[in-house]
């Protein structure tokens, strides 16, 4: 077997990964033209690339390492499962401790009557559980024909076929013959780039009023569910207005349609609570968990369903399931991650200091010439870049063209921040401080200033037209 230590040269790196290595969300041509980053290390919130560099990490990997890097705890926890039992299926009536432990952990967890948990490994396979799961319930009470599933333009809900197809980023659904039948997509509550004019709580109430309108349009006995995210995180931390979620869940208790919270971001302690259905007071049918399940060290999710739901679904055999479902590792280290974040209290430190913390420096940002806005709830946040914030404006360049350049600042700054089109966003591991807080800020103004300096200097600082 081939072993690549981290100590090998930057550069056979970078040619080994260019050469075997397809990267996610990549232009392989573009990525080999410039190298990829090398990461050797991590610990906390602070990662070591091949060259030394110490980067703070202002995504948490992919919003997903809440308890931050090096926990020796979650190790130790893989290395005792692995030992006593490394492996065994939950198929043919067979369970085992780690994954019945963790459910009945989960089940304590969520809100409402959430009280049953289907396992899988991504939260794009807990999403296409989701799918066959709300057909088969409407299935088994005689309603076949309920299988249009609702969510939301600008959506992200996975990868998949099927979970792809829930999102509704265009761009994903230009390759592969997306999206899937039974999918239909409404307005996103995105007041600041799509409001215009209008008041954001008349506004929320409109793009929650759309669901309204789409049962009408298709026929509440042909919709079977609404999915969304409490707070769109791939999206660009689209934060909805307080009068966005109680008129979604009129409007789905109204119509008989099953509600999913999809809190694969805003799960464990990301928005202040232990999930976003807290913040948002949404009582979901369904609950899609995964990155903060494990803090990301490894892969696992979950579907977690309410009593009604899987009193129908128990009714007979539900043909689904995957090879890894309530992997024993993967349970265990995920048992002891949720023991962290409760012994240690890191979700409610969120919720009273540093997510109040971040949101007063953060708002301090869009004093800056180039940001018309800047929002954050819990421990993640964005900006809007503007040409023009008095009238929160978009570039003439190409959407995202700003958004690059900044995004590449930051990396030259060693801080990670990722754009969504020309909105900044970050969403750092919950154990971060308030000093961390502080150089995070420091090292986003600095490149919010080099920023707009490239802007004027290439000429793309023109605003587009009203």
């Amino acid at each position: 077997m081939t072993m690549i230590t981290n100590h090998m040269p930057t550069e056979t790196l970078r040619a080994l990964d260019a050469a075997h290595h397809m990267h996610p969300f990549t232009c392989a041509e573009e990525l080999e033209a410039r190298g990829a980053r090398i990461i050797t290390q991590a610990e906390g919130a602070w990662l070591t690339d091949s060259e030394g560099n110490q980067i703070l990490d202002g995504m948490a990997g992919l919003w997903c390492v809440n308890i931050g890097y090096g926990r020796p705890e979650l190790a130790e926890a893989a290395a005792r499962q692995m030992r006593e039992l490394p492996y065994y299926n939950t198929f043919f009536q067979t369970s085992h401790t780690p994954a019945i432990s963790l459910a009945a952990r989960l089940a304590e967890l969520a809100p409402g009557d959430l009280n049953h948990v289907f396992f899988a490994s991504s939260g794009s396979e807990a999403n296409d559980t989701n799918m066959r799961l709300v057909r088969h319930y409407w299935a088994r009470q005689g309603k076949p024909d309920k299988s249009v599933i609702i969510s939301r333009r600008n959506a992200y809900h996975g990868s998949t076929m099927g979970a792809a197809s829930l999102g509704g980023m265009a761009a994903m659904h230009a390759q592969g013959g997306l999206p899937v039948a039974d999918v239909h997509h409404i307005g996103q509550p995105y007041w600041y780039g799509e409001g215009g004019d209008m008041d954001p709580r008349e506004f929320a109430l409109m793009r929650a009023r759309e669901l309204e309108t789409a049962i009408a349009e298709i026929g509440e006995n042909r919709i079977a569910a609404f999915i969304a995210e409490p707070v769109q995180g791939a999206g660009g931390v689209i934060i909805p207005h307080e009068a966005y979620w109680p008129e979604i869940q009129r409007i789905c208790a109204a119509h008989e349609i099953l509600l999913i919270a999809d809190e694969v971001i805003c799960g464990f302690g990301r928005t202040g609570n232990w999930f976003g259905s807290q913040t948002f007071d949404i009582k979901p049918d369904i609950m899609t968990v995964a990155k903060g399940l494990t803090s990301g060290y490894l892969p696992m999710s979950a579907s977690i369903v309410s009593d009604d739901v899987a009193a129908v679904i128990g009714g007979d055999e539900f043909a689904h399931g995957y090879t890894y479902s309530g992997h024993p590792v993967t349970a265990a280290v995920a048992l002891e991650n949720l023991r962290i974040l409760d012994e240690e209290k890191i979700v409610e430190r969120v919720g009273s200091v540093t997510a109040p913390y971040l949101a007063r420096r953060w708002a301090e940002l869009a004093e800056h010439p180039l940001v018309g806005e800047a929002v954050s709830v819990g421990l993640m946040a964005s900006l809007a870049l503007s040409p023009d914030k008095s009238r929160r404006a978009a570039f003439a360049a190409p959407a995202g063209s700003a958004g690059l350049i900044c995004r590449e600042h930051a990396f030259a700054n060693n801080i990670v921040m990722r754009h969504v089109g020309d909105r900044m966003v970050v969403s750092p591991p919950l154990i971060l401080s308030e000093a961390e807080i502080d150089t995070l800020i420091e090292r986003v103004r600095k490149t919010l200033d080099e920023t707009h300096q490239q802007l004027i200097s290439d000429d793309l600082m023109a605003a587009a037209a009203a």
